[in-house]
């Protein structure tokens, strides 16, 4: 059974030895581990660090891609290294390395494709006050539109199975946490959580500069995966909530004509006509998107089957050149 923690880096000179020695040497089920790093264009001494400290891989990319794209590169190279299990956690340090054996042990078991690191977020005292009520509200949006129970969902601590990661794909270019959640439960995948710890702060967030910026990014990630991955759903919410709308407005007017006031209100029965109209045209649209969607799914399910010849000749490519 052999591990591989990814860590995307980006200008991580100052952290990343912190963040490398404090990562497990040996865990009980694991015969190999190895440490890759994602390097997202760092401009410092990220990779001669990385060097020196003995990591095994180094994934370079020539200019900074964001998280979302680092994260699938470095499922890539994992996946063609041979992983069994792929833990990702953060150059930081803002994780526990001795978490890891926690968080790779339902997948030892066979209880769990994905395992995601629950943050004691109320506990942690360089979060603000208004950013644990954001991450609380955020986790409880994810948790509805993708039908799981993940409690700490922007969690960057997890862990994939081979068979979780062959599948998983990230189109958004701002972060995984997210929609990955989102995919994982649209895919019925065995999805869980762990309590975990963290470690003092050693850096400010990249992710974002304010609270309000995350806010709105993360909200755009949520929307587009809903969108994408329960496309029913979503347009069926508007279409309802439109129709009801329209029906409401409709029903006004009906009692100012019973009354003999409605021409006067000329205007409701056009508005009504209007979100009805619209209404009706969105769960259209829902019922066209969730037809794109099933093919989505076939598209997704070849590129599965594709990945896993590709990445098991690779492996077996190199077991003979050895």
């Amino acid at each position: 059974m052999k591990l591989i923690i990814q860590i995307p880096c980006y200008n991580e000179e100052e952290n990343l030895g912190v963040t490398i020695k404090d990562l497990p040497k040996s865990i009980d089920g694991i015969d190999e581990i190895e440490y890759l790093i994602i390097d997202d264009g760092s401009t410092d001494r990220t990779v001669e660090v990385a060097r020196e400290l003995g990591v095994h891989h180094i994934v370079n990319q020539k200019r900074n891609k964001g998280l979302a794209y680092g994260f699938m590169a470095g499922l890539d190279a994992c996946l063609r290294l041979g992983a069994d299990i792929i833990v990702n956690t953060d150059a930081d340090n803002q994780y526990c390395g001795a978490d890891i054996a926690k968080i790779v042990k339902p997948i030892l078991e066979n209880k769990a494709d994905i395992v995601i690191g629950e943050r004691p977020i109320d506990d942690t005292e360089h979060f603000s006050w208004k950013k644990k009520k954001f991450q609380h509200l955020g986790s409880w949006v994810v948790r509805m539109t993708s039908d799981t129970d993940i409690p700490d969902a922007p969690s960057g601590f997890r862990a994939y199975s081979r068979e979780a990661a062959l599948r998983i794909n990230v189109v958004n270019k701002y972060t995984y946490t997210l929609e990955t959640i989102i995919q994982a439960g649209s895919n019925r995948m065995a999805i869980t959580s762990v309590p975990i710890s963290t470690n003092p702060e050693l850096r400010e967030s990249r992710l974002f500069k304010s609270m309000w910026g995350y806010m709105k990014r993360s909200a755009s990630v949520i929307m587009r995966s809903f969108m994408m991955y329960k496309p029913l759903k979503f347009f069926s919410i508007l279409g309802i909530i439109m129709l009801i709308i329209g029906g409401g407005i409709g029903i006004r007017f009906l009692y100012f004509l019973f009354c003999g006031t409605g021409g006067g209100h000329t205007q409701s029965l056009i508005l009504a006509a209007i979100f009805i109209i619209m209404g009706y045209q969105t769960i259209i649209a829902g019922l066209q998107a969730d037809n794109i969607a099933a093919n989505r799914k076939i598209i997704e399910d070849i590129q599965y089957r594709v990945r896993k010849l590709e990445y098991k000749n690779n492996i077996n490519k190199k077991k003979a050149d050895e």
